[in-house]
């Protein structure tokens, strides 16, 4: 049976079948990763209905067929609609807090040889979380001074990168930020607050889909992956951190979100804290 959606509160414009469903799921799954439950039913059809209207087209079936016809505007375009961008500065504050107080510096112990220092932030979204790691090394930059020091910043979503790359952000996202960080920005006079540029010269901001290859091939002293694998099934997990890890060496660093977990997922990895963990060697 074909069922539509239809709400109970407001008429619609378009109609949903079960099969359209299945395969926007499908193409969700194949295109970024995500494995969508029924339970997303309204929130794809909300977000897609926009994309409809913008191209003019009256049914879901048109949409798919361009999707599938892997035109690569609309499929940035679908990402951008599909992906859940929610964030802040300094969320899950115990991570920066270690960063500060423990990786950084171990990591300056074991490579005053190479004085080179990366760190990746795997969706990074609108940038508070790279933003929130140059502030901190700028704050320990001291330890690292001389050494070639970069953050790479990823996201699959063009439009929130764009947001990223402005780091201009409302007064609601600055005011909370810890008082010891907030001298990294600077009033804009309407409201609005600008990351300095000493602190966005360390973070270099690209468009990444997780599900493609990748282009970086260099070791990462530290990763922060958070929030990010909870929309991928088990499999998908496997093969990412799989992938993750053939960027560390032993004793490099990995952040995931507080509901996330390695359990069965990677072995290659040592839990050190709350969703903080170490490369394990080999």
């Amino acid at each position: 049976m074909n069922t539509p959606v239809r709400p109970a509160n407001r008429e619609r414009d378009f109609v949903l079948h079960d099969s359209e469903f299945s395969e926007i799921r499908e193409l969700v799954k194949i295109h970024t990763g995500i494995s969508l439950s029924e339970a997303k039913r309204e929130l794809v059809y909300s977000r897609l209905v926009r994309r409809l209207r913008r191209l003019g087209m009256d049914n879901f079936g048109d949409y798919i067929e361009l999707l599938r016809q892997a035109d690569e505007v609309e499929l940035e375009e679908f990402a951008n609609a599909i992906t859940t961008n929610l964030t802040a500065f300094f969320r899950e504050n115990h991570h920066f807090e270690f960063l500060q107080s423990g990786a950084l510096p171990a990591i300056e112990k074991r490579g005053a040889a190479k004085r080179r220092l990366r760190i990746w932030s795997a969706g990074c979204s609108t940038g508070e979380e790279p933003y929130s790691i140059a502030m901190v090394l700028r704050e320990e930059m001291q330890r690292f001074s001389g050494w070639d020091v970069k953050i790479l910043a990823t996201d699959i979503d063009s439009q929130v990168l764009a947001h990223a790359q402005a780091g201009i952000y409302a007064a609601d996202r600055v005011e909370r930020v810890p008082p010891k960080h907030a001298r990294w920005f600077t009033s804009q006079g309407d409201g609005t607050f600008a990351v300095k540029p000493e602190v966005q010269s360390l973070i270099s901001f690209r468009q990444l889909n997780l599900m493609n290859p990748w282009p970086m091939r260099g070791h990462f002293d530290v990763i922060f992956c958070r929030n990010v694998v909870i929309y991928f099934d088990k499999p998908t997990q496997v093969e990412l951190f799989g992938r993750i890890a053939a960027l560390q060496g032993a004793g490099d660093y990995l952040f995931v979100g507080h509901s996330e977990s390695l359990f069965k997922v990677c072995d290659k990895y040592e839990l050190i804290g709350k969703t903080a963990f170490t490369r394990l060697p080999g």
